[in-house]
């Protein structure tokens, strides 16, 4: 991989984008790569999260300028390719079967926030800078609002996408773009102790959670909702992990995942 780098420790991934020469903007390239990186995380049974980050001074610049120059001069078919891209990018790390979490400092700006907006969790430093600056230069912040407009809700992203205002962390945690904004000096212990929650937790418990979350949010009507989620329940119950946990419980022991 030329522009990402895929660590695995301790049961976490890392996903780095690794551009820190250009503050890691995006190209195509790149989302390519981070697609692949996605799809190895899903197949690893051994990884239970994923940490989004970037190397250098920011976590993103949004879209390399390079890469905005060349799609100026293609014709709406070859725009129209990049940007199918740039959405799947966004969605397998919206659909990715573990836990993520996003951790932003220097900058985010335009599409980076849709890498952020699509995980789990977002954490920054209180002096992170963000932006949807998008209108400034005449486009709009497409693939992404899908991913901003569940985070910060259908006002906060008319004056967010509209205004295109640049934020600090604690601004950004007001807005709800971000979960938590943390002084520089303890972002990373928070983190650290976000993943072991997470380890805690059981790990096919935690897969079916976000199947359950995205269907109850995006795709499930009230009532099919009363049948999809008794019957999940049921199952889970069953499970070989929910016999385990639920006996561990009643046991006042620590479940066999838990290490």
């Amino acid at each position: 991989m030329n522009t990402i780098e895929l660590e695995i420790q301790d049961n976490t991934a890392t996903l780095w984008l690794n551009r820190p020469q250009v503050h890691n903007a995006f190209n195509f390239e790149m989302l390519g790569e981070i697609i692949n990186a996605i799809e190895e995380v899903n197949a690893n049974t051994d990884i239970l999260c994923l940490v989004i980050r970037g190397r250098g001074k920011s976590f993103c610049a949004g879209a390399d300028l390079n890469w905005l120059k060349e799609g100026a001069q293609n014709n709406y078919q070859q725009n129209y390719t990049e940007s199918l891209e740039l959405s799947r990018c966004f969605l397998s790390i919206y659909n990715c079967r573990k836990p993520t979490i996003a951790m932003i400092h220097g900058v985010s700006l335009g599409g980076a926030n849709g890498l952020l907006a699509a995980c789990d969790m977002a954490y920054c430093s209180d002096d992170a800078t963000f932006s949807l600056s998008e209108v400034k230069i005449g486009i709009v912040p497409a693939c992404i609002s899908p991913y901003i407009i569940k985070r910060v809700g259908e006002f906060g992203a008319r004056d967010l996408m509209l205004t295109g205002r640049r934020l600090n962390g604690q601004e950004a945690e007001k807005y709800r773009l971000v979960n938590k904004s943390l002084s520089p000096d303890v972002l990373e212990d928070y983190m650290l102790s976000t993943i072991h929650l997470l380890k805690t937790s059981g790990p096919e418990a935690m897969i079916h959670c976000k199947q359950l979350i995205n269907q109850v949010a995006n795709k499930l009507s009230l009532n099919d909702a009363y049948y999809y989620t008794a019957k999940l329940i049921a199952e889970i119950r069953a499970s070989d992990e929910g016999q385990e946990g639920m006996a561990a419980f009643l046991e006042k022991r620590k479940p066999n995942w838990v290490k």
